[in-house]
């Protein structure tokens, strides 16, 4: 009897002392942009279902998001902001979107190079 009771506590003892990993995670990257405009288009850019907070701080241009795993990836977000034409660490933006942004918002470009 006394080794039953050992297996089930022991048991138990390893069920509840395992962690489970929270889905939510924090990255902050480099997104290349000029003025308030810029984080007012890069912020809604990655207003998705999935992402919980975002700043693009214009001084640093520096982007910080935080966001849950199992909805996006942070590969996912800097790919949306690449798409409403804003370079990033990840990605190259949409030369069309970047085309279409306001002249305050037409940063200098880096040449394009593969990673």
């Amino acid at each position: 009897m006394k080794s039953v009771f050992y297996i089930l506590f022991f048991l138990s003892l390893g069920l509840f002392s395992c962690k489970t990993g929270s889905p939510e995670k924090t990255e902050t990257f480099k997104v290349w942009g000029n003025c308030e405009k810029c984080k007012a288009t890069i912020e809604s850019s990655c207003a998705v279902d999935g992402v919980i907070e975002k700043n693009w701080n214009v001084e640093s241009t520096l982007m910080t998001v935080k966001f849950d795993t199992t909805k996006i990836s942070l590969n996912g977000i800097q790919e949306l902001i690449a798409k409403a034409g804003y370079d990033n660490d990840g990605y190259y933006g949409d030369d069309y979107a970047y085309g279409k942004l306001p002249d305050c918002c037409q940063y200098e470009r880096k040449p394009f190079e593969l990673k």
